[in-house]
């Protein structure tokens, strides 16, 4: 299977580095569900990666993938130098603790018959990093690191709001003090006030502790924040990798333009434009468009965009698009419109796999 490109990856000692991945469920009928479709990515030390896109565009799955739960099918994924898809068994599992998971339900996430304290300290305790009397003040420290008081530590899960319950996950995942964190959509199930005090604790933490983050939403709004470079993602590939500025001052793609105009205004009389407002569904994944994956809902899809597939490169310092069409500096979309070449060998409405 043809990847996205490797153009965006740089040659400076990258943490992460992620080539070619591909990852397929099998599905009915004998055929698959082409969840992430050969995509490559870096991130370097103490940097923090963003990740966006739709629901069921592949971020959770690439998130999922770089920590090998599960592997992928195919490609590339190294870890401080160490190939990760290489390993199984007991060599896998000891090298889990140098990277952790915050996963998007906080409540469902922690064991609800376990205290507080020996979630935090699970890690530790399997590890045995340090003696007992360590690994408690690791405990109290961590928690209270993240707004957590540890005289509450003999509580159980379901006694904490959501927000608290995140905040306990955070502890966690900092408990064996990792190189690598993938941060999966830890705000998406949170009240807008609880998701501020999340994402500035993160951002508190990733100073801190000098952590390297993977931050997965859905909302570019909320990337932006924290992100020092943005992938954008739409049905298992990447449409667009650049600096936060870029992404959001001059979009290439168009996908990258849709999610963008879908931004809410904070004032209740300003209603969105239809013009603006990308439409249709987003194809099956089981039966992908050919050529560019985005041009069945692209208003400047051509024929071309039918039959070859767009391969990432680069169009400014830092910033690459896989298009072939890219957008002109000032340039907007009509998305009431779609080319000429956004159904050709496919038909969405009738194929009763879309």
């Amino acid at each position: 299977m043809a990847g996205t490109g490797t153009a965006h990856l740089r040659d400076d000692g990258a943490l992460l580095r992620v080539e070619d991945l591909v990852v397929e469920f099998p599905a009915r009928d004998g055929l698959k569900v082409h969840a992430v479709s050969g995509i490559s990515l870096d991130i370097l030390e103490g940097e923090t990666m963003g990740l966006v896109g739709e629901s069921g565009c592949g971020k959770s799955t690439t998130g999922r993938a770089i920590v090998q739960l599960p592997p992928p099918v195919s490609g590339s994924v190294r870890l401080d130098g160490t190939e990760l898809t290489a390993l199984s068994g007991e060599t896998l599992r000891k090298l889990r603790p140098r990277m952790q998971m915050i996963f998007q339900d906080p409540i469902s996430s922690l064991n609800p018959r376990r205290r507080v304290r020996d979630i935090v300290s699970e890690g530790l305790d399997i590890w045995k990093i340090g003696d007992k009397a360590s690994r408690v003040k690791k405990v109290e420290e961590v928690l209270e690191t993240v707004g957590i008081d540890p005289a509450n530590a003999g509580r159980r899960p379901h006694e904490f709001s959501g927000g608290q319950c995140q905040r306990i996950s955070i502890a966690r995942a900092l408990a064996t003090e990792p190189k690598l964190i993938i941060c999966d959509e830890p705000v998406s199930a949170l009240d807008v006030s609880v998701q501020a005090q999340i994402i500035n604790l993160l951002q508190d933490m990733h100073h801190a502790y000098g952590l390297t983050l993977v931050f997965i939403a859905h909302d570019l709004a909320v990337v932006k924040n924290v992100s020092d470079r943005i992938v954008v993602m739409y049905l298992g590939k990447m449409c667009e990798v650049g600096d936060p500025d870029a992404i959001y001052n001059q979009p290439s793609h168009p996908y990258t333009a849709a999610l963008l105009a879908a931004i809410p205004e904070p004032d209740p009389g300003v209603r969105p434009d239809p013009e603006k407002v990308l439409g249709g569904e987003i194809p099956s994944p089981l039966k992908p468009p050919s050529g560019c994956r985005f041009r069945t809902r692209c208003p400047k899809a051509q024929e071309q965009c039918a039959h070859a597939e767009p391969t990432v490169r680069e169009i400014g310092a830092n910033h690459y698009v896989a298009c072939h069409f890219p957008l002109a500096e000032g340039e907007e979309l009509d998305f009431a419109q779609v080319g000429v070449g956004a159904h050709i060998g496919y038909d969405d409405e009738n194929d009763d796999l879309a």
